[in-house]
């Protein structure tokens, strides 16, 4: 048994759709007999996409669309084209993401372009899909991809854990939103991926690492956990326990509590510390 609003003739809206974690999700949802919307900002990749996605279902189930989700008209008119086409969304994953990478003191441009398209656009996605969505009176989906980064914010790449702290603070904003409004049937969902092998996260290799899940090992956890009914998709990694990732978001917290300098866990004079946290039962 699948989530109630993954099932035939739903309607599936995925940005960041043409490639990685985006396209196996089209893929699952377009194999479940649903009508889905590839929507990506790179038109090569979305024509390729298509060819792909033709495989496993018919031309008239399905659709792309060049969208910048970084810019609401470009939002707007991807929720006008598919409620013209389809009749309208059923499950809404906001997935487009990017990492060029990132230091504290970049040129501005980099750090609006990452925070624009990684917390921005899941914004502008959820904003201006769900109003519609909740009208519908049907059970419907919202799946925001967070990250890991987001919650325990190693250092090296500032602007985008930045991005994916806002992504998870306002994905449990708009599920209580969701939540509390009257006759909504529609919930949202943070995806927190782990390694996954795709282009964002290739950096020049061509063979998956042994530590690494594919897009599509991703999306069928995804699938198992909507259908449980979880909030928070926690993605193990083959090399990470679930339990080691607990600890080290456990200690991120505890910064605060315990008043530690922020980053401790990558402090010299807490290592010993985090270490005994980590491996005590």
């Amino acid at each position: 048994m699948s989530h109630p609003a993954i099932v035939k003739d739903n309607v599936a809206v995925i940005t960041g759709g043409a490639a990685g974690i985006g396209f196996a999700a089209a893929a699952a949802f377009a194999r479940a007999g649903m009508k889905v919307c590839i929507a990506d900002v790179d038109e090569t990749r979305l024509a390729e996409a298509a060819t792909k996605l033709s495989s496993v279902t018919s031309a008239a189930n399905f659709m792309t669309s060049a969208v910048d989700v970084s810019r609401i008209e470009s939002v707007t008119e991807l929720e006008r084209a598919v409620h013209e086409r389809f009749g309208g969304a059923d499950v809404l994953m906001n997935n487009a993401g990017i990492q060029p990478g990132s230091t504290l003191f970049d040129a501005p441009d980099n750090w609006q372009r990452i925070i624009a398209v990684n917390m921005w656009g899941i914004i502008n996605g959820s904003r201006i899909f769900a109003p519609n969505m909740i009208a519908r009176g049907r059970r419907g989906l919202i799946i925001n991809t967070g990250s890991k980064q987001g919650i325990t914010t190693p250092p090296g790449d500032p602007a985008y854990n930045v991005s994916k702290a806002g992504v998870k603070a306002f994905t449990e904003a708009l599920q209580h939103e969701l939540r509390n409004t009257n006759d909504c049937r529609v919930t949202a969902h943070l995806l927190i991926p782990g390694f996954v092998f795709t282009g964002l996260t290739a950096k020049g290799r061509t063979e998956k690492p042994a530590g690494a899940w594919t897009p599509e090992q991703t999306v069928d956890f995804m699938l198992a956990r909507l259908e449980a009914g979880d909030f928070y998709i926690l993605c193990p990694d083959n090399d990470v326990p679930r339990a080691l990732d607990e600890k080290r978001m456990l200690w991120a917290a505890g910064d605060i509590v315990e008043n530690r300098p922020p980053l401790s866990r990558w402090h010299p004079d807490y290592a010993d510390a985090f270490a005994k946290f980590v491996t005590r039962e």
